[in-house]
């Protein structure tokens, strides 16, 4: 078992809030995208909503992580050399990549959500055709990275139990879709036109939590015995949120039953709650 002579970062409720929207910002940007990509005109009025979620859940984020920071006025040294004002990007740097990843999302975010507020009308008809495509497609890969980074960021610190495994970035990115894909197909299921897209995002949601259920396996296995820590101590009830958020909501998505709104609110209530006990346990587990 790897010995680790560090002190905790201390991180708080700021930063569970900042991993929680992030991954939901960052995901329904990708969602809103791949409806706008690849669906039809009834996938239209999800998509656009999508993008209306992302850009107020990524404007929180500078928000908490400013105000977890001892001196949150120096939060900008992360982006800009403190004498020369000049861009200051540490590529060997997680920390300031991600920093840098969650200034230029906030910019595609910020656009196309005044572009969804817009309706087609001025900038609407700017982002129309394939230069929003183009943009949008661009925006995606930063909320892909914007999901699954703060994982990573866990992954390459040397704090027990974070960096003892390699699959966070990619449990936090899964989890991040299926919070998105649940949110989204809550906001679709209510409007009768809007059916076929609630359909197709519970779908998806299955596959994403199918996912997630495959990366916490691999989380497991790669901690080994250092696992253990993880589901003892008093986070270890949350786990039944976790478990609940993930086994239940599955159940539901890929039923053939047509009952939908009960069941359709369950399984995203559960989904949404999960994702965040997740994040709960994973941040505080190394900091007990």
């Amino acid at each position: 078992m790897p010995q680790h002579f560090v002190a905790s970062p201390q991180w708080e409720w700021y930063i569970v809030w900042y991993f929680f929207l992030g991954g939901l910002a960052g995901g329904a940007y990708v969602i809103g995208t791949l409806l706008r990509l690849f669906g039809d005109q009834r996938d239209a009025g999800v998509a656009r909503l999508a993008f209306l979620i992302s850009f107020p859940a990524v404007v929180v984020c500078p928000i908490l992580l400013t105000l977890d920071l001892g001196r949150p006025s120096r939060f900008w040294h992360m982006l800009f050399d403190s004498q020369t004002f000049a861009p200051h990007l540490k590529y060997w740097s997680p920390m300031s990549v991600g920093a840098w990843v969650l200034l230029v999302f906030s910019g595609f975010a910020a656009i196309s959500f005044l572009e969804a507020l817009s309706q087609g009308n001025g900038l609407g008809r700017l982002l129309s055709g394939g230069f929003g495509k183009l943009f949008t497609a661009v925006g995606a890969l930063f909320g892909l990275s914007l999901a699954g980074y703060t994982g990573v960021l866990l992954s390459v610190t040397n704090q027990p139990i974070w960096s003892d495994t390699w699959a966070l970035g990619g449990l936090f990115l899964a989890s991040g879709l299926s919070i998105s894909a649940a949110v989204l197909a809550l906001f679709a299921g209510w409007r009768a036109d809007e059916g076929t897209t609630e359909a197709k995002l519970s779908r998806a949601d299955g596959y994403f939590l199918l996912l997630e259920i495959a990366l916490l396996v691999v989380v497991f296995v790669t901690l080994g015995a250092v696992g253990g820590s993880l589901v003892q101590g008093r986070l270890a009830p949350l786990w039944i949120l976790v478990a609940a958020g993930v086994l239940v909501p599955l159940a539901i998505r890929f039923r053939s039953s047509p009952e939908r709104r009960a069941s359709l609110i369950l399984a995203s209530a559960l989904v949404v709650l999960g994702g965040f006990a997740l994040r709960v346990i994973v941040v505080f587990s190394a900091q007990l």
